[in-house]
């Protein structure tokens, strides 16, 4: 039977001055009593100080969470009970921010992978490489490095010499890739992804449909930075690691690949459009943010001289209009058709 959706959500003192670790997991099992599992889980961790994002489906678990350090090993106890071995991804960078709420919702699916196809096994997954491996295998030749991520996460970083997605969302970025590599069956495919779950599912939707040497990073960038970091391994990937929480971004080398989109300046810190119509994620350097007071465009930054309920109404007109709310917020164009499609002089477009 399928489940309801539900969600529960605990606020916590923003005064928790205590060392925090970050750390995602995730694993594709089926699973029954969504419900009673989340209220449970939302009990139990809520008294751990834990923060964060977590999805619940008939198929499995994604989570993303932040909490003390003093209780991680009594977190781990906790997540265990229910999934047993299931491995954490740490994040390099530990702050405190990352997550001001604790949310847990059942879904449909742990990710909106648009799949329907009822052959599809999403247990017949890929070989998972060790950073040691995927540095090995990116050396071999006729081997295809692959990119799951969205297009604004792989502009701020990246492996060299990587596929990478145009597409805004992953349900798009399946069948882009998929035709992208239509002819190279034989080929030896090495996938990454955040923290390995896109990868998961895509690892198995590739040999669905032939591909017959697949091999995805385990843990994702995520894991792979831990165990560089860990064994002294050189690093092939290069820039930031974007992530869905409040930080945006981590780390994983000094490389700034990407530049602001207002002026072509070095920059690859993302920051949403201050007109809360809008909410566009962008690039933004910190000239171009005096100069246009965090906004995205001239008219964005003329709306925003306006009072507040002006700018309320001109949203709600765009609304009416047929337009969805926060229209641009991460769903935008590659940097080189930004302007060619949104010229920082132009409105919004009209529904």
């Amino acid at each position: 039977m399928t489940q309801s959706h539900s969600q529960t959500a605990v606020i916590t003192s923003e005064n928790d001055q205590r060392p925090m670790t970050t750390l995602s997991f995730y694993r594709y099992v089926h699973l029954r009593n969504l419900n009673e599992m989340m209220e449970s889980m939302r009990e139990q961790w809520s008294s751990l100080g834990v923060l964060g994002r977590t999805y619940l489906a008939e198929e499995g678990i994604n989570a993303q969470v932040t909490l003390p350090t003093e209780n991680l090993e009594l977190f781990r106890t906790a997540v265990h009970q229910i999934f047993p071995e299931i491995p954490f991804k740490i994040a390099l960078e530990e702050k405190s921010e990352a997550f001001t709420k604790l949310t847990i919702k059942v879904r449909k699916k742990l990710v909106a992978d648009g799949l329907t196809d009822s052959a599809f096994d999403v247990t017949q997954v890929g070989t998972h490489l060790t950073a040691r491996e995927f540095n090995e295998a990116m050396a071999e030749e006729e081997t295809i490095v692959v990119d799951l991520r969205n297009h604004y996460e792989c502009e701020v970083g990246r492996f060299d010499n990587a596929l990478l997605p145009v597409a805004n969302t992953f349900r798009d970025a399946l069948p882009e890739m998929l035709d992208t590599l239509k002819g190279q069956e034989d080929k030896k495919l090495l996938l990454y992804c955040t923290g390995g779950i896109r990868c998961e599912k895509a690892s198995a939707w590739f040999k669905f449909h032939g591909f017959k040497d697949v091999n995805q990073l385990h843990g994702g960038i995520i894991d792979y930075a831990r165990q560089i970091k860990e064994e002294g391994l050189p690093t092939l990937y290069r820039g930031k690691n974007f992530v869905f929480d409040k930080r945006l971004n981590e780390a994983i080398t000094d490389d700034v690949l990407a530049t602001c989109h207002q002026c072509d300046n070095a920059w690859d810190n993302h920051s949403n459009c201050r007109f809360e119509g809008c909410n566009r994620l962008f690039l933004q350097c910190p000239s171009c943010k005096e100069e246009f007071e965090g906004c995205c465009s001239k008219t964005c930054h003329e709306i925003m001289q306006k009072p507040k309920e002006t700018r309320v109404a001109l949203q709600q007109e765009w609304e009416r209009k047929g337009g969805p709310k926060h229209y641009w917020s991460k769903t935008r164009l590659p940097k080189e058709l930004v302007r060619a499609e949104r010229p920082l002089d132009e409105p919004l477009p009209v529904p």
